[in-house]
């Protein structure tokens, strides 16, 4: 029991460290918040829990290693093999349906990726550099989904215009 207490009382961060890590892992985790339900909101599969611990977990995998004392260059790699590992999870989230010919889930692929890279900002301590993101991500994705929304109902209006004329 002794080793478990050295173990974990040792690996706790000073106040100043712990302070940090109070800020950027609830900022990460507010970021993948606010992209999921916007994805919740449209229906999309990957939602809330989703953009959350991808947002949380690309703040982790900079923290973790910035706390330790990593330089500049090991960094640089870890951020390298996130952004390769989460176009793989982006890369699960595309399906492609054969009988419609059509690819579903490229913008969900797209918001994991973008939810990544605010939460590696936010891990950083780049908060500002994250939440400018945040806000364009969302008008991004709420303009995008409106304008679908817009054009859907335009062309289930011209196809019942083209019924009604034959």
């Amino acid at each position: 029991m002794e080793i478990f207490l050295e173990e974990f009382f040792a690996t706790l961060p000073d106040t100043r460290q712990f302070m940090r890590l109070m800020i950027r892992l609830p900022i990460a985790i507010l970021i993948g918040a606010v992209v999921g339900i916007q994805r919740e909101r449209t229906g999309k599969p990957a939602g809330l829990k989703t953009h959350m611990l991808v947002a949380l977990g690309g703040a982790l995998f900079v923290l973790g290693p910035i706390e330790f004392g990593m330089d500049a260059d090991d960094l640089s790699r870890i951020i390298q093999g996130i952004v390769t590992g989460i176009g793989f999870l982006g890369g699960g989230a595309i399906l492609k349906i054969q009988e419609q010919r059509e690819i579903e889930g490229l913008t969900s692929a797209a918001g994991i990726w973008m939810t990544a890279a605010m939460g590696i900002a936010a891990g950083l301590g780049r908060v500002g550099l994250a939440l400018i993101t945040l806000i364009m991500t969302w008008g991004i994705l709420s303009l995008a989904a409106v304008i679908d929304s817009r054009a859907a109902a335009r062309q289930q209006a011209n196809g019942k215009d083209t019924e009604t004329r034959n």
